[in-house]
């Protein structure tokens, strides 16, 4: 057990999904995987064990933004051993040939947190996912008939952007904003996991347009199976 995660050993699998919405992780585990078993409810933050495929899969609810999911993933890495760590998520498009519930493959996490500026002493970490997962990825995407777009995100601390620092991001060939991509990279890299971060558009911030708030939490389907297909392979 660790302080956020009341889970006994081995309850968590080598391969965890990272949905931010705990919800979403009650909706993963009771409609893709097998005999699933709730091992956490801390603070309301859902993780449950099950199999796909008959591989014993974890997914685990991490919250919104950096500071929330830095504390479960730390303790996943160090506390119960999980090796292969993989975001399942939203963000919100910023280029013109980005398409609402467009899946993005996040190769790379720009960000705009004061995490990494503290733990690097000001020097500038570039936090990238795990070759290894992005190629499966990419091929079980390609597999499945699905559209899936590789390249940057960004994890910002800032939900309600007013200065719109997003159209910066934009210019610089940036696919999506989000909350939670670059420390999920840089943890894995100090631990010596492997991570990914599989995203969904949710929302155009330059066109305009949104999903709901139960599309985002319970149809984002593709998305979910490209995940699951890709840590199990």
């Amino acid at each position: 057990m660790s302080t956020h995660i009341n889970a006994q050993d081995g309850a968590v699998a080598d391969s965890v999904l990272l949905p931010g919405d705990p919800l979403r992780a009650r909706f993963i585990a009771e409609n893709f995987l097998q005999d699933a078993v709730c091992y956490n409810q801390v603070r309301g933050m859902y993780g449950y064990t099950g199999t796909y495929k008959g591989k014993r899969v974890s997914v685990q609810g991490t919250g919104m933004g950096q500071p929330s999911l830095s504390i479960y993933v730390n303790e996943l890495f160090r506390f119960y051993g999980v090796q292969k760590a993989v975001r399942v998520g939203t963000c919100g498009a910023v280029q013109k040939d980005t398409s609402l519930r467009d899946v993005i493959l996040a190769q790379a996490a720009c960000s705009d947190s004061a995490l990494n500026t503290a733990r690097f002493n000001g020097m500038h970490f570039a936090p990238i996912a795990d070759f290894g997962l992005l190629k499966e990825a990419h091929a079980q995407a390609e597999r499945m008939g699905l559209s899936a777009r590789v390249g940057l995100c960004v994890s910002s601390d800032n939900f309600y952007d007013d200065k719109e620092s997003w159209r910066l991001w934009a210019e610089y060939g940036v696919l999506g904003i989000e909350m939670e991509a670059a420390e999920l990279y840089t943890l894995a890299a100090k631990f010596k996991r492997k991570a990914l971060a599989i995203l969904t558009v949710s929302d155009h911030i330059l066109l305009g347009g949104e999903t709901t708030a139960e599309e985002r939490q319970s149809s984002f389907t593709k998305m979910i199976e490209l995940a699951l297909e890709t840590v199990t392979a």
